[in-house]
């Protein structure tokens, strides 16, 4: 099991910013596909930003251009870097990793979630 805490959550007003982080307990970012994951109160759980383990990033379309998925394998850390947030950005986000050598389709190791807040 991959250990991931993640930080940076907070309120802020729209058009601001917030950087998360996911610090993982071991070296596990090289190896897998890494993930940020937001839900709302009353909706489905819906992808963010995913970078493989070759450094390519995906994004929702609803955050192209304003967010910016990156990591530090040095460190073990994951980012997310949120720029002109809306309200509709409100959400507990939530890091997650996948397998070891997997690709970004399942990803069976979560952290509890920081929250975000725009308004």
């Amino acid at each position: 099991h991959v250990q991931l805490v993640e930080s940076g959550g907070g309120s802020v007003q729209p058009g601001g910013s917030l950087r998360l982080s996911c610090a993982a307990a071991e070296n596990a970012l090289s190896s897998r596909c890494m993930g940020w994951f937001r839900q709302a109160p009353g909706k489905e759980r819906e992808g963010v930003a995913k970078i493989d383990r070759g450094g390519s990033k995906s994004y929702a379309d609803s955050v192209k251009g304003r967010f910016t998925i990156s990591k530090d394998d040095a460190k073990n850390t994951l980012y997310l870097q949120m720029s002109s947030l809306k309200p509709e950005d409100t959400a507990m986000y939530y890091c997650a990793a996948g397998r070891v050598f997997g690709y970004c389709t399942s990803f069976p190791h979560w952290g509890q979630g920081t929250q975000v807040t725009v308004s």
